[in-house]
């Protein structure tokens, strides 16, 4: 898949971590707003958010326009399959290729940007490098904006769950797989 020529893309960097919380702050807030209810978008920020150690491992994609980040996302060849750095249970172990699924992670785009192709080029590059370490299968896990799009990228649903949060509201999600090997 090829990017439009207004955006650029690189891995992200450690330096990238503000930015990249500005991004998710403002997707979060404008692009739930037409799904959830105020109380389920402002729960949202707790199960969401960014995770440093798709940085640290080199996964994490962001696309760029005039120098700005206005997408990103990543994949993770870790247990954790949702969530930020402070999302609970978090799990760094490792994942065998031969029999679990790549994690399909942090999808992110500035309400500004959507509906150009940038969410399917990360999820397509994330995939393209998952395939390329021996996975097989891809999962994630979708907010209610986030269904179209992995929809339309071959995602099957697999279940509907609403995660709980420090504040008594629960946030509906879903999980869905893909197979990387055609």
């Amino acid at each position: 898949m090829i990017l439009d020529s207004r955006y650029t893309w690189r891995r992200a960097e450690a330096r990238d971590a503000p930015a990249l919380e500005c991004l998710m702050q403002v997707a979060i807030a404008a692009l739930l707003k037409p799904y959830l209810s105020c109380e389920e978008v402002a729960a949202s920020f707790s199960v969401m958010g960014l995770d440093r150690q798709l940085i640290e491992d080199g996964t994490y994609l962001v696309v760029e326009a005039e120098g700005r980040i206005v997408a990103s996302g990543g994949w993770s060849a870790r247990a954790t399959l949702f969530g930020g750095d402070h999302t609970a249970g978090r799990d760094a172990a490792a994942l065998d290729p031969a029999s679990e699924p790549a994690r399909m992670r942090a999808m992110y785009t500035h309400p500004d940007h959507t509906r150009r192709g940038l969410g399917r080029f990360v999820l397509s590059e994330s995939e393209k490098e998952a395939r390329a370490r021996g996975f097989r299968q891809a999962t994630l896990v979708a907010t209610m904006a986030g269904l179209p799009l992995y929809r339309a990228c071959d995602y099957h649903e697999v279940e509907h769950f609403r995660e709980a949060t420090p504040t008594g509201v629960s946030v509906p999600l879903v999980r869905m797989e893909k197979a990387l090997v055609r």
